[in-house]
């Protein structure tokens, strides 16, 4: 149901705006946006508060947050000519806030459910054994990456052949059949897994390292024998509440924005998690970004529609080559390994930058389209009528690949036309493609580094964190092709995107030097120690 939705709400934005993307965008910002400013405060509030009933709330938030909205858009769906009539269209405009307003306000209840069931729930589950818990790691994102492939292909067949307004009250009725399917089994496995009932209450600085000193003298576990618990904390007696004015209160979330950023920051595993959030700046995947530039490229729906089932597979092999490589090298090397095969395949990327196909054009400027647009007199160019029949100016000068023509829109419709070459897209999605594997792999990675690294009374705001950082780079690519969107500019996107990958990695590497030393390169073994096991005491947060 949240994968219908995810993709579903876009469409439904561009449907209603008049096929204009302007709803859209507005939507991915405010998204963006949110989680980036309460990642930390929505990871604090998992902390604090009982496993299930996190579990249950933020579930039936979501769920009910998306009914809601998929109510409202049948109702503008349904009326949308009366309420453009009504207070001079400001009554739509208000229906526009709302089902943007509820459908963030979802995914911000989606973010606290994948922390707190795929962050904490499946560690408790997991018990002490990590080849367990690196295989229902992997088994979640077999699903998730399935998922991603048929519930678009539902939602699109359904609006296809059916109208916005029928996939609206589809995605609501799925979403309210769900709903109690997922509480119910929530429940078993809560009722199944004692454990999950209990959870570390967070105690002072100076008394973890005490009980860290402490566990320094007993025997250090092995990887793949033992997680990083917690049992001890749950002795300590929670500090009594305090009477907190109304200052207090308002200052709290700033105050947990900036504790839950200063606590990222000294997280052992910091580096890994700032290399995983650099590979979100990038326009190397299956976006409206790459799928747009396709298009330019003479690339059709149907082929377009291969190239992600494709990347699907090798996503799904992706998660098969984790569990077999951290068997066979370890968790902190699978990280290694996964990184260049994935630096590796993307070099195919900034190849086909310089190959024949590529518009990418340095004479001509990254911002010509934004200059044009803002400071120039000339109107925006416009769809003409079918009597007319000129072909549409395009500000970039590409070809004009509609309806499967590659005529240039300034040349004489007398030249027979050239058909642009599709070296340069080829290698582009072959490396996009063949990167999938060693991506999920890396991220997979560093899921469960986090997972066994963080203290449990820590994992929500941490993890919150990391969902923020993840969105600030997702965010920033985004500011990127909004100041060079034309096709000449692609080319250079590219190559900022595989440096930045290249950073990401670069990070992990130092951080894997960090944790195995000169043992980092002795593979075809397990690692020998815990990550926090060959950190100094002052930077560990484990117990």
């Amino acid at each position: 149901g949240d994968r219908m939705w995810h993709f579903a709400v876009s469409v439904f934005l561009v449907e209603l705006y008049g096929n204009s993307l302007l709803l859209t965008a507005v939507y991915g910002l405010v998204v963006a946006g949110s989680v980036l400013l309460l990642g930390a405060i929505i990871g604090d509030w998992v902390d604090k508060n009982s496993r299930l009933k996190v579990a249950q709330t933020s579930l039936v938030v979501q769920n009910a947050s998306v009914i809601l909205c998929g109510i409202i858009l049948m109702i503008v769906f349904l009326f949308k000519t009366q309420l453009l009539t009504l207070y001079h269209g400001w009554l739509l405009t208000m229906c526009y806030i709302l089902v943007i307003t509820i459908a963030n306000i979802a995914n911000l209840a989606s973010t606290a459910t994948a922390i707190t069931i795929q962050r904490d729930w499946i560690v408790v589950v997991a018990g002490e054994d990590r080849s367990k818990l690196a295989d229902m790691n992997a088994t979640i994102r077999r699903i998730d990456q399935l998922t991603n492939i048929l519930a678009p292909m539902a939602v699109g067949q359904i609006m296809t052949f059916g109208s916005p307004m029928i996939g609206c009250g589809f995605i609501s009725g799925w979403n309210l059949m769900s709903m109690c399917v997922e509480y119910l089994l929530l429940w078993k496995v809560y009722q199944k897994t004692p454990t999950l009932a209990v959870k570390s209450a967070k105690v002072e600085e100076s008394e973890l390292k005490q009980l860290n000193v402490k566990k320094e003298s007993d025997m250090k576990p092995a990887e793949g024998v033992q997680l990083i618990v917690e049992k001890d904390v749950t002795g300590f007696e929670p500090q009594q509440e305090k009477e907190v004015g109304c200052t207090a209160r308002i200052a709290e979330p700033f105050i947990t924005f900036r504790d839950g950023w200063v606590a990222y920051y000294n997280q052992p595993v910091f580096l890994a998690g700032m290399g995983l959030a650099f590979l979100y700046m990038t326009v190397l995947g299956f976006d409206c970004i790459t799928t747009g530039y396709a298009y330019t490229q003479g690339l059709s729906g149907s082929v377009l529609s291969l190239l992600m089932g494709a990347s699907a597979v090798t996503g799904i092999m992706g998660t098969v080559a984790f569990t077999w490589l951290r068997h066979k090298c370890g968790l902190v090397r699978t990280g290694l390994i996964s990184g260049i095969a994935q630096f590796a395949c993307l070099v195919l990327c900034a190849i086909s930058v310089f190959m024949p196909g590529s518009p990418l054009d340095l004479t001509v400027s990254p911002f010509a389209d934004i200059s044009a647009r803002l400071f120039e007199s000339e109107p925006l160019p416009t769809i003409a009528s079918p009597e007319d029949k000129p072909e549409m100016v395009f500000a970039t000068g590409m070809p004009n690949v509609l309806n499967g023509s590659t005529t240039p829109a300034n040349s004489d419709p007398e030249m027979s036309p050239e058909p642009v070459p599709l070296i340069s897209v080829s290698l582009l999605f072959a490396g996009v493609i063949a990167a999938r594997v060693g991506l999920w792999s890396f991220d997979l990675t560093v899921t469960q580094l986090l997972q066994e690294n963080v203290v449990e009374s820590e994992r929500g705001i941490i993890n919150g964190v990391q969902n923020s950082m993840n969105y600030l780079l997702d965010l920033l690519h985004f500011i990127m092709v909004i100041l060079a969107p034309n096709p000449e500019a692609f080319g250079l996107l590219v190559l900022i995107s595989v440096s930045f990958v290249a950073m990401g990695h670069i990070m992990y590497f130092r951080f894997a030097q960090k944790s195995l030393g000169k043992q980092l390169f002795v593979c075809c073994t397990p690692d020998p120690k815990a990550v926090s096991d060959s950190l100094p005491p002052g930077n560990i947060s484990t117990v």
